[in-house]
């Protein structure tokens, strides 16, 4: 299945706790669309987060956030893994 890569410009304030707590329900709401959110990372200073994802397209990966808690990411991007 396809990577991604999500960035959510738009999170001023966002607390790691709140980041946390987003990250538990896309965990929970994907199962139901065959998305596995992998890891993200967040970047308080900046107001951004990050989202790796393991989905069957970016459409899956975008309804997974917005069913889940509403915060969708403003850019997504395909990935590929190379050590």
């Amino acid at each position: 299945m396809p990577l991604y890569m999500d960035i959510h410009r738009k999170v001023e304030g966002a607390s790691p706790q709140d980041v946390a707590h987003a990250h538990e329900k896309d965990l929970a709401t994907g199962k139901d669309h065959g998305v596995r959110y992998l890891k993200y990372w967040h970047d308080p200073r900046e107001g951004k987060i990050f989202c790796l994802v393991d989905a069957p397209s970016a459409e899956a990966a975008r309804a997974v956030h917005r069913e889940a808690h509403g915060l969708e990411a403003e850019e997504i991007y395909q990935v590929e893994e190379h050590e």
